[in-house]
């Protein structure tokens, strides 16, 4: 069993350039289906999703070929099956991307009930419904859902309950190749969207108003492949902004757009940040003692779930108390104990997580719980007096590329080891 060896208490300081965003990289390839022939994406993160997606589209047939660490060619011109195995979709719910896409081509498509990271039911009851207004029809078998359109797609008004990132993006994938405009309401709002939307257009679509609560697609008759730049990856270089934060010493992250981090880097500054923004990235130093701060979590531009957990690490060591409201799932403050094994003082009340700031946090046995969680964990363990021994890291290396590798860089006593895994330990 690999695990995180580290020892806090190193200062951190240098620059760090973040990858393409692993939010929106998966969700490209998906739709690289939409249009047969070689399309390649340029800037993609090197982690283990990405790694599953390709998995997932070679199954159905589409080459991919790594041109280099970080760009792909995707020829789904031989794209001739329509059925995602069981085994690849339970390791990463973004495989789900792949449903709209199929039916898009196919006029059909049979995937699997989705897995991931366990912070919630995250259901697809949203996907499901809108795409029942486009004509899709679905049945449910055996863990499956098998999707078909009897009497074609045509364009409709879809509402969505809740601004769903994965329910926009299939829907916007899905109606390119609808008869008639179909026009999202409550839609999505994040970069991410809007990187897809820039790429399917490119491809030849007709997708205004991404960005916007308000996305119309006028349906076209076919996509041709381009080539694209994944926008930088917010949510990494979020995670670097509060490592810098919380060991005070300048850190400069490059690689994305500061604007895409608005919320977060205005209550970095609240709680005592220093924030210098670039038209690349932005350098994190800090002076003074953390002070407390309340967040709740909401869709962009509100504040990213995907950054709660790492900033719960910062409110840890911060002078007074906070609360922390989780609106976007539900199991999203499982790392919590871990948090509290090093000394926290964090308190779980529903959907709201109070956390009174300690001074300081001692080095122990954690688990990652997931991806953001673990990436949360590590951020502590920077801190912490002693050595902190981190396992599950697998649910790290999903969303991070040489996660080691770049902290090492800026001055993190960091190793990645193999230990025993006793079989008889839970």
């Amino acid at each position: 069993m690999e695990v995180f060896q580290i020892e806090g208490g190193h200062p951190i300081t240098g620059q760090v350039t973040v990858e393409g965003a692993k939010n929106s990289a998966l969700k490209l390839m998906a739709a690289t289906i939409m249009a047969p022939g070689v399309t390649t994406l340029t800037n993609v993160p090197n982690i283990s999703d990405v790694h599953v997606m390709g998995k997932v589209l070679k199954r159905l047939g589409a080459s991919v070929v790594v041109v280099d660490e970080h760009t792909l060619e995707i020829d789904t011109s031989t794209v001739d099956r329509w059925e995602t195995p069981y085994e690849l979709v339970a390791k990463m719910r973004a495989s789900t991307a792949v449903l709209g896409p199929l039916i898009a081509r196919f006029g059909r498509a049979v995937v699997a009930m989705p897995g991931g990271c366990n912070i919630g039911a995250r259901k697809i009851d949203m996907h499901l419904l809108g795409l029942q207004c486009l004509g899709v029809h679905f049945e449910n078998e055996h863990g499956d859902i098998n999707a078909s359109i009897p009497n074609g797609m045509h364009g409709d008004t879809v509402t969505l309950d809740f601004a769903s990132v994965g329910a926009t993006e299939n829907l916007m994938m899905a109606s390119v190749f609808a008869e008639g405009v179909t026009t999202i309401d409550n839609a999505a709002r994040e970069p991410e969207i809007v990187d897809l939307a820039n790429m399917l257009n490119a491809m030849g679509a007709r997708i205004s108003g991404a960005g916007s609560p308000l996305i119309e697609i006028e349906g076209v008759r076919e996509l041709h492949p381009v080539k694209h730049q994944v926008v930088g990856d917010r949510i990494e270089a979020g995670t670097y902004v509060a490592v810098g934060a919380l060991c005070g010493d300048p850190v400069r992250v490059s690689g994305f757009n500061p604007l895409h981090l608005g919320l977060v880097l205005k209550k970095y500054e609240q709680m005592g940040i220093t924030i210098e923004r670039h038209h690349d990235g932005c350098t994190v130093s800090r002076t003074e003692p953390l002070r407390a701060c309340d967040i709740q979590t909401l869709p962009f531009p509100g504040f990213p779930t995907d950054m709660q957990a790492q900033t719960m690490t910062l409110l840890a060591l911060a002078q007074g108390s906070s609360v922390v409201t989780e609106n976007v799932f539900e199991n999203r403050f499982i790392a919590a104990s871990e948090l509290n094994r090093m000394g926290a003082d964090i308190r779980i009340e529903g959907h709201h997580a109070v956390v009174h700031g300690v001074e300081r946090l001692q080095g122990t046995q954690v688990k990652s719980p997931d991806l953001r969680g673990g990436a949360a964990l590590v951020m502590a363990a920077l801190a912490a007096e002693g050595t902190t021994t981190i396992s599950g890291i697998s649910h790290i290396d999903r969303g991070y590329e040489h996660f080691c590798e770049k902290l090492t860089s800026l001055g993190a006593k960091i190793s990645r080891i193999e230990i025993d895994d006793d079989p008889d330990e839970d």
